[in-house]
């Protein structure tokens, strides 16, 4: 099976700075792919270059056997830590602008039947992600959880192929990140996503991934701290009704420590 995604010796540097070096990965289409690592490890740098907000100093990345485009296209949906919402349109308005920008990019406008159905599919969307009772509220007066939901509906609304998720429960408290958990799982199954995951919670990370990505890196020099990137240290590939080996858990905690 060809892989949905690959990276081919990637690197990323910054003048003098080298963040990652070295990354060959193969990600299939469908698969939930948690990555985790100490700060400063380049996972957010990896995001990015998926995303397409930045190019690789070295190296390939293919999607679908082709070059990734340069720019974030629908094909790639993202949501980050802190809610990305615009404040001054409600939940419907939030939604819809996605469409509006994708179908009328001069005019960021839609009329008649075509603005009757990009309403109708957001407001299916937001009903998708819990939010069916709260369409023409505004983000400030939604909840973090509330506000985090809109923003998934913002990122799914183009359907895209991949989602990427940089920290996106970080924020919440842990009665509701256990009910984004349980959302994003169901939404990862009903749209045929292939997720990527950032995230600093190690159970997170194996909770709810069919792999998890371990970044840092392999060599270390205390005298020039930025002549080494990271890279993948550990790949391990998990089944969702199974858990995950405890020795490995642990091997990982002591090598990344707790964040």
């Amino acid at each position: 099976m060809s892989a949905l995604l690959s990276l081919r010796n990637v690197w990323v540097e910054y003048g003098d700075k080298i963040v990652l070096e070295r990354v060959d990965l193969d990600i299939e289409a469908g698969s939930f792919v948690s990555v985790i690592g100490p700060s400063g490890a380049g996972k957010s740098s990896l995001l990015r270059l998926i995303l397409g907000q930045e190019a690789p100093t070295r190296g390939s990345i293919l999607l679908d056997g082709s070059p990734l485009t340069p720019e974030c296209g629908p094909d790639r949906g993202v949501v980050f830590q802190r809610y990305s919402v615009f404040p001054h349109l409600s939940a419907l308005r939030n939604v819809v602008f996605g469409l509006e920008c994708e179908q009328a990019p001069f005019t960021a406008r839609l009329f008649g039947s075509a603005r009757r159905k990009a309403l109708a599919e957001a407001t299916e969307m937001l009903k998708a992600v819990g939010l069916g009772d709260s369409l023409h509220l505004y983000p400030a007066q939604l909840s973090g959880g509330m506000q985090q939901r809109l923003a998934i509906a913002q990122a799914l609304i183009k359907r895209p192929r991949i989602l990427l998720l940089d920290e996106p429960f970080g924020a919440l408290d842990p009665g509701i990140r256990a009910d984004m958990h349980q959302l994003i799982t169901r939404l990862w199954e009903d749209y045929s996503l292939t997720i990527v995951m950032v995230t600093h919670d190690i159970k997170e990370a194996f909770s709810l991934g069919t792999r998890v990505l371990a970044l840092d890196k392999r060599r270390h020099d205390p005298h020039a701290p930025h002549r080494f990137g990271a890279t993948a240290v550990y790949d391990i590939p998990l089944r969702r009704d199974e858990t995950p080996p405890t020795e490995v858990v642990r091997r990982i905690e002591e090598r990344i420590g707790h964040e």
